[in-house]
C-alpha cells in the first residue's frame, strides 16, 4: 500500500482516525450527511494504518492548510440565510424563491438518492452520451452500481464516452435536464464542471464487480484501442503487483534483470519490496538490498519509467494468457 494509491476519501478517513474520536466528532458537525456516510464507510474498511501512511497523510494535511489558507464557508447556506433575513415582503420571498429555483433545484443530487437499479432502468432509454454525463456527476460507488445494472451492450459505449468528457457547458446540461426532467425531475447546475475523463473511468471500472471491467475494455478496444490501452495502464500500477500470487510474480521477475528491478524498487513500499524478495533467491534478494542501500539520489521519472516497463511485461504476459492481473480496487485500505 502506497500513499499514491489512496483516494481523497481514504486520506480523509485516515486523517480523522489519527486525530481521534473527539476531533472527528466535531468535524462531522461541519459535514453533510452524505459526506459523513462516505467517510464512515471508508473508516469501517480500515483495520491498520501503517506508520509511513499516517505520517504522509498528516504531512499532506499540513501542506493543504498552507495551500488553502483563508475562510471556508458554505456559500449556498450563507446566501439562503441572508435572503431569509430580508424582512421586506414580497421582495424577500421573491428573491428567495428565485435563488432556490436557480440552485437547489438545478442539481443532479436527486439521482444519488435513488436505487442504482432504478436509475439504470431510467437511463437505459436515454442516449449513451446522456447516460455518460449523468454517471460522471455521481460518486464512484453509486455510478459503478448503476453501470453494473445497465444493459451489457450499452456499458462499453457509456464508459468510452465518459473517458472523452472534459468540461460540460450550461447548454449541454440544459439538454440533459430536458431529457430527464419528465421521468426523474432532475435539473442540473449551470456552471461548467469537470466531471468525466480517464481518471473518472479508471475509478469507475475499479469499483465494478464480476470482472465486468475486462469485458468493457475488450469491447472498447474495437472502438478505440489506444484509449483502452491507456485506461489499462492507469488501472494497474507497479504497486498492484503485490497482490499477485508467487508463481505469477516469479514469471514476471524472470523477464527483469536485477539492475532494472533495483531501480524500480527505489520508491516501492516495504510490503512491495518484501513480496519481491520472497519470490527470488536469497542471494539475489541480498544483492538488491545492498544495491538499494548504496544507491544515491535518482530522478523520480526514471524510477517511474522502469516501474512502468515492468508493468508492461506483466500486461504482455496477461495478454498471452499466462497470468491474471487485478488492480485491487484502489479504494480499500488493508
Amino acid at each position: 500500500m502506497a500513499i499514491e494509491t489512496l483516494t481523497g476519501l481514504n486520506k480523509a478517513a485516515v486523517l480523522l482516525m489519527c486525530l481521534g474520536e473527539e476531533a472527528a466528532s466535531r468535524i462531522f458537525t461541519e459535514l453533510s450527511d452524505d459526506e459523513i456516510r462516505q467517510v464512515t464507510r471508508t473508516m469501517a474498511t480500515i483495520d491498520h494504518i501503517p506508520v509511513d501512511i499516517k505520517e504522509k497523510v498528516l504531512h499532506s494535511y499540513a501542506t493543504a492548510q498552507d495551500d488553502f489558507a483563508g475562510v471556508f464557508v458554505k456559500g449556498r447556506d450563507f446566501a439562503r440565510k441572508s435572503l431569509e433575513s430580508i424582512s421586506a415582503e414580497p421582495r424577500g420571498k421573491q428573491l428567495l424563491d428565485q435563488f432556490i429555483s436557480g440552485t437547489e433545484t438545478r442539481s443532479l443530487e436527486t439521482i444519488a438518492l435513488m436505487h442504482p437499479r432504478m436509475v439504470a432502468g431510467l437511463l437505459e432509454k436515454e442516449h449513451p452520451q446522456t447516460v455518460a454525463l449523468v454517471l460522471s456527476t455521481q460518486h464512484i460507488e453509486h455510478a459503478s452500481e448503476i453501470l453494473y445494472h445497465l444493459p451489457e451492450e450499452l456499458r462499453a459505449d457509456v464508459v468510452y464516452r465518459i473517458a472523452k468528457i472534459e468540461k460540460v457547458s450550461p447548454e449541454v446540461i440544459s439538454r440533459i435536464d430536458d431529457a430527464l426532467n419528465r421521468e426523474i425531475g432532475l435539473v442540473a447546475g449551470a456552471e461548467h464542471r469537470q466531471i468525466g475523463g480517464l481518471d473518472k473511468v479508471v475509478d469507475l471500472l475499479d469499483h465494478l464487480k464480476d470482472n465486468i471491467d475486462a469485458e468493457i475494455l475488450e469491447a472498447m478496444e474495437e472502438t478505440d484501442p489506444d484509449m483502452a490501452e491507456e485506461i489499462r495502464k492507469r488501472m494497474f500500477t507497479f504497486e498492484n503487483l503485490v497482490a499477485l500470487d508467487g508463481r505469477s510474480l516469479q514469471m514476471i521477475l524472470r523477464e527483469v534483470n536485477n539492475d532494472s528491478l533495483t531501480l524500480a524498487l527505489k520508491t516501492a513500499s516495504d510490503e512491495m519490496r518484501e513480496k519481491i524478495f520472497a519470490n527470488m533467491s536469497a542471494r539475489a534478494a541480498d544483492m538488491i538490498r545492498d544495491d538499494l542501500d548504496a544507491m544515491g539520489p535518482v530522478r523520480l521519472s526514471e524510477v517511474e519509467l522502469m516501474q512502468q516497463s515492468i508493468v508492461k511485461i506483466a500486461m504482455k504476459l496477461e495478454e498471452e494468457g499466462k497470468l491474471v492481473l487485478s488492480s485491487g480496487g484502489g479504494d480499500e485500505l488493508v
